[in-house]
């Protein structure tokens, strides 16, 4: 990493009330890393330093606004999780939770795998699979202290997939970009649907590029009804209470 990426990187984390000085050299040989398998497989759009390091580390780091991920011994589940976002910078700068990233594509979840070890990153634990059948798996479901899930799907989506996996008093983090009333309207009824509760939505501008942001908390209120998670394919070509755009 360049001095240049290394001042983003202090910057950005700075603006979110982080100082990642410790952690610089993990970071370093994550974007290593990442550069290095992308020549070989295509893991994510994103090419330059620059890039990298605002809109996938920084961006990551966004979701611990509201200290939602505080605390010892979490066991987070992140879904969608590409090339390991926001799983790898979260279990950089708080290496006492335990992470599942979760995404159907074998390559990126194997560069995962292989990153973390590299960072000895011993808390996260990736997984090949899809949230509707993981939701149905007795030792996943109701399992988690906390869901993260990163621009994946529209929020009735997000709240299908993510709060069978929560136990009761668990928290979704879903990260997007703006939403809308309608988008917002729809996962409320959604969430009160399958045992959820909006309790924060946070609209922010991500650090230095200035590009709007969400963050979406929803709290496991009730058990989820065991007919959610519906079965694979389902929740995105029918999002609950949605018109999928």
């Amino acid at each position: 990493m360049t001095p240049e990426g290394q001042a983003l990187l202090r910057q950005g984390a700075a603006e979110l009330g982080l100082n990642v000085e410790g952690q610089l050299p993990q970071f370093e040989q994550l974007l290593d890393l990442l550069v290095e398998a992308n020549s070989r497989v295509n893991l994510t759009a994103l090419k330059t330093e620059s890039d990298i390091v605002l809109k996938h580390f920084v961006d990551s780091l966004s979701c611990l606004r509201g200290g939602h991920l505080d605390g010892a011994g979490l066991r987070v589940l992140d879904i969608g999780t590409g090339a390991g976002f926001p799983t790898l910078p979260l279990a950089i700068v708080r290496p006492e939770a335990a992470f599942t990233p979760l995404d159907s594509i074998r390559k990126k979840i194997d560069f995962v795998r292989a990153a973390a070890e590299a960072l000895n990153l011993t808390g996260v634990t990736p997984l090949v699979g899809r949230a509707e059948t993981l939701g149905r798996d007795p030792e996943h479901r109701e399992r988690y202290d906390r869901v993260v899930c990163r621009a994946v799907a529209a929020l009735p989506i997000l709240v299908e997939l993510g709060l069978p996996l929560l136990k009761p008093g668990g928290l979704l983090v879903a990260q997007k970009g703006p939403i809308s009333d309608e988008e917002l309207h729809a996962g409320r009824r959604a969430a009160g649907e399958v045992g959820g509760r909006v309790t924060e939505v946070d609209a922010f501008t991500l650090p230095v590029l200035g590009d709007a942001r969400t963050l979406v908390v929803i709290k496991k209120v009730a058990p989820t009804p065991k007919k959610y998670p519906r079965r694979e394919g389902v929740p995105n070509a029918q999002p609950l209470f949605w018109t999928t755009r």
